[in-house]
């Protein structure tokens, strides 16, 4: 799959001295919904601003479709669409007149058509007359997108885009974004819900402290990094694990009232049938065992912790 930004040694140094990006090399491809990921101040919205020529980088050079984001700056912002985090709309405009507004914006030719195409799409053409101030806030940001849609770009960048959205309407709008991506749009999305990733990323990319750490696909992410636990209750509680048991990667539950076994989803051998047999022999009942597998969450918070 061809990528369609490609984004070489891109480096950003603020006056006061402070480094936000340091020599960030990505490249994404088209059609693919890659989801951002990072802790606070890890550099995701200086990124996103840097592609869409909101921050001018120190050093380094990036291109979308082709066109280098500041020799070919327009021709290279008509192929963005950007939802930032704030919502920043004019309260008492009306729903239909915000987004066509938006579509002027890029010199782009009058086209009631695909405004109600994206109304629709985002369910907001019930709400097209209505005043921006009339809306919930998680309307206002079905609102931020289709401003952001009016002029057909073919990258579009959702900067926490369900931030202080109920579940309920989160998932409607993973749901938007999957169908915005059957259209052919590529999304580049930063989030803190990091079930948010799971649920809808091709791939994922964790960045901190200015910093590409990996990119990859995240079911073969969840497979190389995922461990997997088996937690193996006791008839009885023990006050510590047996000796016979040491050579085991075993930790103690609480109240002594369970084992809890890591193991390597990758591994040749699990070792657990060995386990249950020395648990056995080590004079251990056991009264039910369950296993659980890493989710991205626990993926995301150990490698940037081993960062720190």
């Amino acid at each position: 799959m061809p990528a369609i930004v490609e984004i070489r040694d891109l480096q950003k140094t603020y006056d006061s001295g402070f480094t936000a990006l340091k020599s960030i090399d990505l490249d994404i491809r088209e059609g693919e919904i890659l989801a951002l990921l990072g802790p606070n101040g890890a550099g995701k919205t200086t990124l996103i601003s840097a592609i869409c020529g909101i921050v001018r980088q120190t050093a380094g050079h990036v291109t979308v479709g082709g066109h280098d984001t500041i020799a070919q700056y327009r021709g290279a912002r008509r192929l963005i669409g950007l939802v930032p985090q704030e919502i920043n709309l004019e309260p008492f405009e009306k729903v239909m007149n915000t987004v066509r507004f938006s579509r002027g914006l890029f010199g782009r030719p009058r086209d009631d058509a695909h405004i109600e195409k994206v109304l629709r799409q985002l369910s907001l053409w019930d709400k097209r007359d209505a005043k921006v101030i009339e809306l919930s806030g998680g309307m206002k940001r079905r609102v931020l997108i289709a401003k952001a849609l009016s002029h057909e770009p073919r990258v579009l960048f959702l900067d926490e885009p369900t931030a202080g959205v109920d579940v309920e309407l989160r998932r409607d709008m993973w749901e938007t974004v999957r169908k915005l991506q059957a259209d052919g749009v590529t999304i580049i999305l930063t989030t803190h819900y990091i079930e948010e990733a799971e649920a809808i990323a091709d791939r994922i990319g964790i960045i901190a402290q200015g910093e590409i750490l990996l990119v990859e696909k995240k079911a073969e992410l969840m497979r190389r990094l995922g461990a997997k636990q088996m937690v193996i209750e006791l008839q009885h509680p023990t006050e510590r694990i047996p000796e016979q048991l040491a050579g085991y990667d075993l930790t103690l539950g609480k109240d002594g009232g369970s084992l809890v076994y890591t193991y390597d989803t990758q591994g040749e051998r699990t070792g657990i049938t060995k386990l249950l047999s020395d648990i056995s022999a080590a004079g251990l009942q056991l009264r039910d065992v369950q296993t659980r597998q890493s989710s991205l969450e626990d993926i995301f918070t150990d490698i940037v912790r081993k960062d720190s």
